[in-house]
């Protein structure tokens, strides 16, 4: 994790590593609700029984979204916002690629690092983090994306 991380600190900080979280499981119950929230009810993410047979591998697979989403909230673990920052908003996600499918079952973390931190005038940085979503056991991440945020500065004390 970085130290002394704030608002003004943030361009300072370039090319240096965010953190990494601790392992989640993803389950078959978040699949399902996501399959649900979204629609998306292949067979390959929701059927079981299916997967047992039929599936490259063995059981369920998260949707590549879920795992995209699941990264968005563990960034937030992560402290992505320093804590001085009185709103952020998303800007952006570029050159996500889908490397590995997260099973059902599987642990996943972030890892990230400060890509980039552009003053876009008085109180506020438009940061970007260069992520992946790493699979326990797995040689090759999840997912890897540039996430882009919008920082406005909080209140001075």
């Amino acid at each position: 994790m970085l130290t002394d991380y704030r608002f003004d600190t943030l361009p300072g900080q370039v090319g240096q590593e965010l953190g990494v979280t601790p392992w989640m499981t993803v389950d078959q119950t978040q699949i399902d609700q996501f399959a649900e929230c979204t629609g998306d009810r292949q067979w390959i993410h929701v059927d079981v029984e299916r997967c047992k047979t039929d599936s490259p591998y063995g059981r369920p697979i998260a949707h590549g979204f879920l795992t995209l989403s699941l990264l968005a909230r563990l960034l937030m673990d992560l402290g992505l916002v320093p804590p001085d920052v009185s709103q952020a908003i998303n800007a952006g996600v570029n050159n996500v690629r889908f490397k590995t499918p997260v099973r059902a079952g599987a642990r996943v973390r972030a890892r990230a690092r400060i890509a980039s931190a552009e003053r876009k005038g008085e109180g506020r940085i438009l940061a970007t983090a260069s992520a992946v979503l790493e699979v326990e056991g797995e040689k090759d991440p999840a997912l890897g994306a540039d996430v882009t945020v919008m920082l406005f500065r909080g209140a001075q004390p």
